[in-house]
């Protein structure tokens, strides 16, 4: 029913004006459509849209994933430079961690939070 549908991550944020320092500053989006209460942002040939609400981060799990391939390094430490700070979840069975990044399986991963707590994911 929806298999051929586009979708879009969508992350809540406390302050648009402050969410989109953010988005924007840090993570090098740029708005493709704004709207009322929220910003739309391309993402590869995917969308983000990031809307102001009173439960922005209060998600416990991964809101957004971006599969950046081999320059997952490099972006970790392009992020870092910006003063972005990586979440280290060693906890979880049969995964590694080498510096910021987790591996498990053939899975490589690092998370970062926003601003607002929503966690945030990079992958291989």
């Amino acid at each position: 029913m929806l298999a051929n549908a586009n979708v879009a991550a969508t992350v809540a944020v406390k302050n648009l004006t402050e969410g989109q320092k953010f988005y924007e500053g840090v993570l090098g989006f740029k708005a493709a459509g704004p709207g009322e209460g929220a910003v739309l942002y391309d993402s590869g040939s995917s969308k983000l849209l990031v809307y102001e609400s009173a439960y922005a981060g209060t998600n416990q799990a991964t809101a957004a994933t971006w599969t950046v391939g081999a320059e997952l390094e490099n972006v970790v430490r392009g992020l870092k430079s910006k003063g972005v700070a990586f979440e280290h979840y060693d906890d979880f069975p049969n995964l590694t961690r080498e510096g910021d990044i987790h591996t498990v399986g053939e899975m490589r991963v690092a998370w970062f939070k926003d601003p607002d707590g929503n966690i945030l994911a990079l992958t291989s």
